[in-house]
């Protein structure tokens, strides 16, 4: 009757999951037609995160983000929910990059409790596991609004580091790579994109030296920006990873331009990208 009956009124629903078993709360989660209001009623009350994942799973529940961003706060540690907020079509990027760091360090505890393996070496592995999967999250003409919301996010929470931004801009994502040096800049992505494109090679090195990037860093930042405005995907299956190759191999062959001293640095970053 929970989940088919047509008289029941919203706020008999909200009454009914504020006292009702999980069974009962699972059964109005899977209703046809879930308000906003009942769904937050649902997050707010749900005695187990099998009710919260079967109104994410459900296309009839009317969740805004604010809603998935409660539900993996409060049920973020159950495998059922993040199955299901993945599953979601339009999944905020925010709050698929909490998934992965979430993830990410279920897998380095993984690794310290089961593996012959060292914190440090544990650490390594986890980072670039989790830069490949955050640089998967952007799809190709991301809004550069959520991609901003996105950085922050990184930022604030110390997981936006230089061989994330070098990875994915390697990858050709110019957006990320404008969003990424506005925000360490504090600056609006309108002006940081003026600066980033500028024709000379002033503009990119003005804003690079206002962020807490590493100096000796920006040789290779320079050239791969340079090597992705050129480059174009092919178009073909797995063309990203291609174009990814093809902008390493020629930042690799630029090196005799950039100074022995940040040479052996350099290598090291670009072969840990390319890997």
């Amino acid at each position: 009757m929970l989940e088919f009956s047509s008289v029941l009124s919203d706020a008999d629903l909200i009454e009914i999951i504020q006292m009702s078993s999980a069974e009962k709360q699972t059964a109005v989660a899977k209703r046809a037609s879930v308000s906003g209001e009942v769904a937050n009623a649902l997050i707010d009350h749900g005695k187990s995160g099998a009710v919260v994942a079967t109104l994410v799973n459900n296309p009839g529940a009317a969740l805004r983000d604010a809603d998935l961003e409660k539900a993996f706060a409060k049920f973020g540690s159950d495998p059922a929910v993040n199955n299901s907020l993945v599953a979601r079509a339009n999944l905020p990027l925010r709050i698929s990059e909490k998934i992965v760091a979430r993830v990410s360090e279920s897998l380095r505890e993984h690794l310290l409790s089961h593996k012959e393996i060292s914190a440090e070496m544990a650490a390594d592995l986890v980072l670039q596991a989790r830069e490949r999967a955050t640089v998967g999250l952007l799809p190709p003409g991301s809004k550069s609004a959520d991609v901003v919301d996105l950085v922050k996010q990184l930022r604030d929470n110390k997981r936006l580091t230089p061989s994330l931004i070098l990875r994915t801009l390697c990858t050709g994502d110019l957006t990320f790579f404008e969003a990424s040096l506005a925000v360490l800049a504090n600056m609006t992505i309108i002006s940081a994109r003026v600066l980033i494109h500028d024709e000379g090679k002033l503009g990119l090195q003005s804003i690079y030296q206002r962020t807490p990037l590493p100096a000796n860093l920006y040789p290779a930042f320079r050239v791969a920006f340079d090597v992705a405005r050129e480059t174009q995907y092919d178009g073909g299956e797995n063309d990203r990873q291609r174009f990814s190759s093809r902008v390493i191999e020629r930042v690799l062959t630029q090196f005799e331009d950039i100074g022995n001293d940040n040479l052996e640095y350099l290598m090291k970053k670009l072969k840990q990208l390319a890997a």
